[in-house]
């Protein structure tokens, strides 16, 4: 193997790896000494942080799940000789979040404002707040967040084209974009009390 493919490699593996650090299920277990997965969601989020730890530990889960997106993806921008590096480490690092190898593989839904948001921060600043305005948008129009969420990441891609971006850009989107949509699917049927932050139980 050359050099250029073990460099490749090694930035991919550290994309996983770094998006496989469950920060979610770390601080609430430093906080409350129980698992998030265990109620609300199911997941291991800012959102069911939020819910079970308050808004203090889903702030410091929030800014760790952006900064695992971030970094890695920043780093091969900044290490790869080869620009397809890029957007592979930074699916990577949300295909990470969402099964994590640090976690038994059950981690968050790696949504565009946590590790695919801090990737698309790495690449195209601008990028960040576009998601979210999709998804804020669709969440309201549609009025079930996984859904929304699933067709955010099924329209990042063409919306970051009208934006007029291209190249390592669009892929890095469409990639993370169907990761994120693949893993909303699990949630497709779930029922809502709110909009956002109150979601049923997986047994109610």
């Amino acid at each position: 193997m050359n050099l250029e493919l073990l460099n490749a490699a090694g930035l991919i593996l550290l994309g996983y790896l770094s998006g496989s650090l469950s920060f979610a299920l770390w601080v609430t277990r430093l906080r409350l000494a129980v698992d998030v997965r265990d109620a609300g969601s199911g997941h291991a989020t800012t959102t069911n942080t939020i819910r079970q730890a308050g808004w203090g530990a889903g702030i410091i889960v929030f800014v760790l799940d952006i900064t695992k997106g971030f970094v890695p993806t920043y780093l091969a921008m900044t290490l790869s000789q080869v620009e397809w590096v890029i957007p592979l480490v930074a699916v990577a690092a949300v295909a990470g979040h969402c099964w994590p190898v640090f976690a038994d593989f059950r981690g968050g839904m790696g949504l565009a404002t946590a590790t695919a948001g801090g990737s698309i921060l790495a690449v195209y600043p601008l990028g960040l707040l576009i998601g979210i305005g999709i998804l804020i948008t669709l969440v309201l129009v549609i009025r079930h967040s996984a859904r929304a969420s699933f067709f955010t990441g099924l329209s990042l891609a063409p919306a970051f084209w009208i934006f007029g971006e291209g190249g390592i850009t669009i892929w890095l989107v469409l990639g993370t974009g169907i990761v994120i949509a693949v893993r909303f699917i699990s949630d497709w049927n779930r029922h809502y009390r709110e909009l956002w932050l109150d979601r049923e139980k997986k047994d109610e």
